[in-house]
């Protein structure tokens, strides 16, 4: 199996090839791949492969009790994985089962899918966020023989539910000891039975079953291979070429602090491996917890949605604020802003780059903000890969310019997790970039994007068959997002193509532009645009509890109950100016009339939020109908 470079060469950035349509614009673009295909073998071969070429390279780093982080080697954690996989054969699960894992970001999370893998096992990831009929759908669909959780009240949840789950031999528990009693249960099963069962994997063999968010109806079971992700983690790894083959005094590293159940943070675990950077896992993101987690670690770089980015830098506002410097950091996120979008135009070639007092005025602000938001980082983070939804231009601009480099993606479930991301060196704010080495990019006739490349998905699950149902038209995945390609190849998203608003006047209104620009502002917290069937576009707002909690405090209104506050003039003057912001987006037609406030947040927990953050429009409408009403009677 080919494995990671261990002098890497720096990236040659291959140019796109474009193919236009009758009218010029652009309908397809691919780039061909950076990373030869993995035609043997599997995932399961990872940590074996380390072991042998790099036995005492730290692979992973486990946090201690005492907040302290202890390195783990190659040898090491191919040591654990392998007792671990003899464990499961001993307990019983053929090759081919699908074990489930319900669990927080922790490092047995990571062992136990190797471990599963080396088994000749299936992985289930299940949100340990999740209600009990979406786990005992996963857990009945996938026809998964055993699951691990984490806690004791999760394991309570899954039993309650196994009168309906026939098949679930298994139940463990992770922080009562399960993977050690695994490992003892397996001391005397020949190390070759697992050398068997990782020898009869191919890359088409499927590796996981991992159900979307489920927006609508109930989730769906993605059937991803081995060979899905090394097309994925390959083409990656040669592509970021900074991220995961740091030369610098900083050797490559990352804090992994989004789910594991999700194939976004999956992908990055995988890759860490492939590449032997050094991975810490974070399994609570209460802003203290993660901070501290980040200042112990100090991760070279991390990955994350926006609104973890929107959060440091609204902090950072906040707290500036606290000390009467406001001001002064507006400024400063000014002159980042000028400095990240000069830096963009020197790399592509369209202007000089920082000037002589440019460069200044972030010197000066360096020490005073730069630096501070680097260290709620953790201090030496350079890179950060960003996906889920759209960061923003303003954003990317003020991260540049402070010094933090960031690798826009867009992918799905479906492909692996990035199908297209920021190219090195060669940045356009604002997109998600070119197609990853090895896919391709299409503009169907009504804007929908189609996905092709070596990490689109076998197809859904189907539980009758046991098998994956194709889901590609001609090796096109058709995604539900809209979105163009410009002159140069970068894609940019506007919207899904389920959630187009059509206004009773006919105007067709994509509401993710608006409502991306809206979560970014410091008091907001979620936000729905709202407009289909009705004579113009209004919007449902929550308020960030964070964001909200200073603006009380600057405003000496820490008595004033949510349900008053919400209709509080100087609130809604301040939102009032953030969705004019917004609306400089779009079209009159378009733009956001009226919103109202609510007193409560969409959460998972009230069933208006996916595990994944998404919005769930339907039940959002339903609940919240008398406000929306109210919103057209004005």
């Amino acid at each position: 199996m080919p494995t990671p470079p261990t002098a890497p060469a720096p990236p040659v950035l291959v140019e796109p090839t474009v193919v236009r349509a009758t009218d010029g614009s652009v309908r397809q673009v691919s780039v061909p791949p950076a990373a030869p295909p993995v035609r043997r073998g599997s995932l399961a071969e990872i940590p074996f492969d380390n072991a042998r070429e790099a036995p005492d390279d730290a692979v992973l780093s486990r946090r201690l009790p005492d907040g302290d982080w202890q390195d783990v080697t190659a040898a090491e954690f191919a040591d654990e994985v392998l007792s671990l996989a003899k464990g499961l054969v001993a307990e019983g699960l053929e090759a081919g089962d699908r074990i489930a894992i319900m669990a927080r970001t922790t490092y047995e999370w990571t062992l136990l899918d190797f471990a599963a893998w080396a088994a000749g096992l299936v992985t289930v990831p299940v949100y340990p966020t999740s209600s009990a009929h979406q786990v005992r759908w996963i857990l009945q669909d996938s026809g998964a023989v055993a699951c691990a959780v984490e806690t004791a009240d999760q394991g309570r949840l899954v039993s309650q539910e196994r009168r309906q789950l026939d098949g679930l031999a298994h139940l463990w528990q992770l922080d009562t000891g399960a993977i050690g009693r695994l490992r003892r249960l397996g001391r005397d099963v020949p190390d070759e039975v697992v050398a068997a069962r990782r020898g009869t994997l191919e890359p088409e063999t499927p590796a996981t079953l991992i159900y979307t968010s489920g927006t609508t109806g109930r989730p769906k079971g993605c059937v991803l291979s081995h060979g899905n992700f090394f097309a994925e983690v390959d083409n990656a790894i040669e592509l970021l070429h900074p991220v995961f083959k740091s030369v610098s005094k900083y050797p490559a590293s990352t804090l992994l602090f989004l789910p594991l159940s999700h194939v976004f943070g999956r992908m990055v675990a995988i890759g860490c491996l492939r590449a032997r950077v050094r991975l810490g896992h974070a399994p609570s993101i209460r802003t203290e917890d993660l901070l501290a987690d980040l200042a112990g670690f100090k991760p070279s770089f991390l990955l994350a949605i926006p609104y973890v980015l929107e959060k440091v830098y609204n902090t950072g506002r906040a707290t500036a604020e606290k000390m009467g410097r406001a001001a002064s950091f507006d400024r400063a996120a000014r002159i980042a802003r000028r400095y990240g979008q000069a830096l963009e135009a020197a790399e592509h070639g369209t202007g000089p780059g920082p000037g002589p007092a440019l460069r200044a005025a972030r010197a000066l602000y360096d020490p005073l903000v730069y630096r501070r938001i680097r260290a709620a980082l953790g201090g030496h983070v350079r890179y950060a890969i960003c996906g889920g939804s759209p960061l923003g231009r303003r954003l990317a601009a003020f991260y540049a310019g402070a010094g933090i480099e960031i690798f826009e993606g867009y992918g799905l479930t479906e492909t692996t997790a990035a199908a297209t991301v920021t190219p090195p060196l060669r940045p356009r704010l604002g997109t998600v970039g070119w197609p990853l080495p090895g896919t391709a990019v299409r503009i169907a006739d009504d804007g929908e994007v189609l996905i092709g490349g070596g990490q689109v998905f076998r197809g859904y699950w189907d539980a009758a068959a046991g098998r994956a149902v194709p889901a590609q038209d001609g090796g096109w995945f058709a995604t539900g997002d809209l979105g163009a390609l410009d002159d140069d190849g970068y894609l940019t998203i506007t919207g899904r193509k389920k959630d187009i608003i059509i206004t009773s006047g006919g105007k067709n209104v994509a509401p993710a532009p608006l409502e991306d620009w809206l979560r970014a502002h410091p008091l907001v917290g979620q936000c729905m645009v709202v407009g289909d069937n009705r004579p113009f576009v209004t919007a449902l707002i929550t308020l960030e509890p964070d964001g909200l909690a200073h603006w009380r405090q600057m405003r000496k209104k820490q008595g004033v109950p949510i349900r008053e506050l919400v209709e509080d003039d100087e609130l809604r003057t301040t939102l009032r100016r953030a969705v004019d912001e917004a609306n400089r987006l779009v079209s009159r037609a378009e733009s956001i009339r009226e919103f109202a406030v609510l007193p409560v947040d969409f959460t998972e927990e009230g069933g208006h939020l996916t595990p994944s953050l998404k919005l769930k429009r339907d039940a959002i409408a339903r609940d919240f109908a008398a406000e929306i009403e109210a919103l057209y009677r004005k």
